[in-house]
This record gives structure tokens, sequence and C-alpha cells, in this order.
């Protein structure tokens, strides 16, 4: 455990142990963080995957994941969260050092079930953003306060953010974390993930290609 106290009274450090994976052995660290405002569907658990020494380290490659379970457990196809994981892990491995937030806030914050009621609207046509306002829910309800108080806890001094998202860059810095430079997560479109893709970029300001062609996936 971690010898300093989180400046954030509301993280609490619950485990941690080393896992192997593809990629290399990370350490997973598991947090409590209680967020009244949280949706009340989502997990107050959130987890690090780190590898390598980062404390007090300057530079280092962060991921801020958000969890999706429809892809990362039930392999689907309609969005790149999976593949953005992986690439994660793929690209700190290869480094040799860096810490990927996994955050429980499902459906970006709205939780599985109005993730799933969002999906039906869009099985009608509805575009994500257009899913959730007629659900009366954010496009995005995600925070970032438990990140930034799980990289104080780790103690890293500066980072590089791996997203395309640059709500991501500005909310981190806001909150106190120096943000040096982004890395580009481009992942190739399929047949179902296309639009979700060019939703992103043009209506929720993600840095992304102008032409997203699907694959033949």
């Amino acid at each position: 455990m971690n010898a300093n106290l989180p400046s954030d009274p509301r993280l609490e450090h619950l485990a941690e142990a080393p896992i192997p994976t593809p990629y290399g052995v990370f350490r997973v660290v598991v947090f409590r963080y209680l967020d009244p405002e949280a949706h009340p569907g989502l997990s107050d658990e959130h987890l690090a995957l780190v590898m390598g020494d980062v404390r007090n380290a300057e530079d280092v490659p962060v991921r801020v994941h958000s969890e999706c379970l429809t892809s990362e457990v039930l392999g689907s196809l309609k969005c790149d969260c999976k593949e953005q994981l992986e690439a994660a892990q793929q690209a700190i491995s290869e480094q040799g050092r860096g810490v990927i937030l996994y955050l429980r806030q499902e459906g970006r914050g709205i939780g599985l079930a109005n993730k799933i009621r969002a999906y039906a609207l869009q099985a009608e046509g509805a575009d994500t953003v257009e899913a959730n306002e007629r659900l009366h829910l954010p496009v995005d309800a995600r925070q970032y306060d438990v990140a930034a108080a799980m990289l104080k806890y780790l103690n890293v001094r500066s980072i590089r953010l791996m997203t395309n998202n640059p709500e991501k860059v500005e909310s981190l810095e806001q909150l106190g974390i120096p943000v040096i430079g982004r890395i580009p997560v481009h992942i190739p479109a399929n047949v179902h993930s296309a639009s979700y893709l060019s939703v992103k970029r043009d209506r929720m300001r993600h840095t992304l290609p102008d032409e997203l062609p699907p694959s033949d996936a």
C-alpha cells in the first residue's frame, strides 16, 4: 500500500496484486471512491493497472478508460472501447511503464440499463447523442475527479494522456493533473462502429480522422 495518504478523502485503497496479461504483468490497484453525484447504477470501485515505477515520475503514459461491458465482455462491435483498452495495454507494455485507470462509468456514466435503453433507440435510427437526449439523460455524465485522485495517490507528477477526447484533457488539467501531451488512439471503424465514431468526431469534439471508412469486420 502507498504510504502517502490520498489527497482526496473520498478515495480509499482496497487491494492490489500483480496480474499477468498478454501484454505483460500489470499491478492492479483497486480503490473505492464515494461520489454522491454518481449515477446510483454505477459501481463505486475503480482500478488502476500500473506497469513499471511511476512514483514521482514525469511524462507517464496514462489511459483514462471507462468500463464498457458490452464490448469488453460481450464482444459488441458497436464501439471501439475494447480495442482502445487493448491498444493502451500494448503501448504501455512497449514503453515499459504507464497507467490505465479503469473507471466504472458504464455507458458514459448513465449506467448499464440506460445504456441498453439507448441502444434500443439507436436500433430505431437515433444516433448516440439523440438516444440519450430522448431518454432525458446527459450525453456524457462522466466525471474525472476519481481519475485525478488515483493519479495523485500513485504520485504521478505529469502525464501524456492516451485519448481522442479533449474533454478528458481539459477536465484533468482543471483537477490539477499536468497533461504535457496527448497520444491519439485511433481504432479502424467496422460496419457497426463507423456511425458511432462519426458522432464522436462531429458532435462530441473527438479528434478523429475526417474519413472513417468501415473495415471488413
